[in-house]
């Protein structure tokens, strides 16, 4: 009970600190250069793709393909959201890295298997990536 609550916790943190990273990034997009610009899509698609993965096939861990496919999707969308920001190119490798962490998110939560040690790193790793975002975009 305590981990499935745990684990909707850290789902909403990731998805909250991603739109704070965002919001923040679209008031300082005109100061970021592309090459930082395709390093954040790909933290950020990435990041989100392979966080969601692992924490959802650790909650629903009977829906392996249905899982696959929502960190796919979640990753997608966010790299290209994220890479949208700066331009074209910048959008395509983050949808890319987005689809391609979202492969294989299952396959890390699975070889996991419910370590809530294991999960906790991943979590601070994740919102870590985000702040250092924030912080590298502050200082481009």
């Amino acid at each position: 009970m305590f981990v499935g609550i745990l684990l909707s916790v850290y789902f909403y943190f990731n998805f909250l600190f991603a739109t704070i990273s965002y919001l923040y990034l679209l008031k300082r997009r005109k100061l970021i250069g592309f090459h930082l610009g395709m390093n954040i899509a790909m933290v950020a698609g990435g990041g989100m793709a392979i966080s969601s993965g692992v924490i959802l096939i650790n909650e629903f861990p009977l829906h392996y393909m249905e899982i696959t496919f929502i960190s796919i999707l979640i990753g997608m969308a966010i790299g290209s959201l994220f890479g949208g920001v700066f331009d074209y190119q910048t959008l395509l490798t983050g949808y890319i890295n987005g689809l391609m962490m979202g492969i294989m998110a299952p396959m890390v939560g699975a070889a996991a298997s419910n370590s809530l040690i294991f999960i906790s790193f991943f979590q601070v790793f994740i919102i870590g990536s985000f702040i250092l975002v924030m912080i590298s975009s502050k200082n481009a």
